[in-house]
C-alpha cells in the first residue's frame, strides 16, 4: 500500500494501463492461432505505448506504436524483406529521434527481434523470437520502474513458452497418429 501512495497520478495511471496490457497479452500468447495472437497484440501494444508515454520513456512509446504498424504489415507482407527493412529503418530513426541513453537499447532490441520474428517466422520459431523480444521489453519496463509492465512482460514470456510447449506436444501427437 505504501508503494501505491508514493506514486504520482501519472505513474499510477501507467501502472494501471500496464495491467490492461497484461490481460491482453495473456490472451494473445495463450492462443495457438497466429491470427488471434496478432489481433490481441495490437490492442496490448496500444496499452503499452500509453504506459511508456506515462513513464516518459519516449523511445519505448514510439517503438511500441511502430510495433502496431509492424503487426499489420507483417500479416499482409509476410517474408517481404523490403517491407521488413522499412520497419527496421523506421525503428532506428524513431530511436535516434527520441534517444535518451543506453536504456533505449532495450526497446530497440525488442523491436528488432519482434520484427524479424513476425516477418520471417511462423508458429514455434516466431513465438521463440517473440519470447526474446518480450525479455527485452521486460528489461525496458524494469529500468523505468514499471512494476505492471515488468510483470506483464514476464507473464508474456512465460505464457508464450508454455504455448510453444503445447504446440510441440500437438506436433508430436499428430506425428504419432500419422504413423
Amino acid at each position: 500500500m505504501q508503494l501505491l501512495s508514493s506514486l504520482t497520478p501519472i505513474e499510477l495511471a501507467g501502472q494501471l494501463v500496464s495491467l490492461v496490457a497484461l490481460v491482453l497479452c495473456m490472451l494473445a500468447f495463450s492462443s495457438k492461432r497466429d491470427d488471434r495472437l496478432m489481433k490481441l497484440l495490437v490492442s496490448a501494444n496500444i496499452a503499452f505505448a500509453l504506459q511508456f508515454a506515462l513513464f516518459g520513456s519516449w523511445a519505448a512509446s514510439v517503438l511500441t506504436l511502430l510495433v502496431i504498424l509492424r503487426i499489420v504489415l507483417a500479416r499482409r507482407y509476410a517474408r517481404n524483406l523490403k517491407v521488413m527493412g522499412f520497419v527496421l529503418v523506421a525503428s532506428l530513426l524513431a530511436t535516434a529521434l527520441t534517444w535518451r541513453g543506453p536504456v533505449d537499447l532495450f526497446p530497440l532490441a525488442a523491436t528488432f527481434m519482434g520484427t524479424v520474428g513476425m516477418f520471417m517466422l511462423r508458429g514455434i520459431p516466431m513465438r521463440l523470437m517473440l519470447a526474446g523480444a518480450g525479455s527485452a521489453w521486460m528489461l525496458s519496463s524494469l529500468v523505468i520502474g514499471s512494476v505492471g509492465g515488468t510483470l506483464a512482460e514476464a507473464v508474456v514470456v512465460g505464457v508464450n513458452l508454455i504455448t510453444v510447449a503445447r504446440m510441440m506436444m500437438d506436433k508430436k501427437r499428430a506425428s504419432e497418429h500419422s504413423q
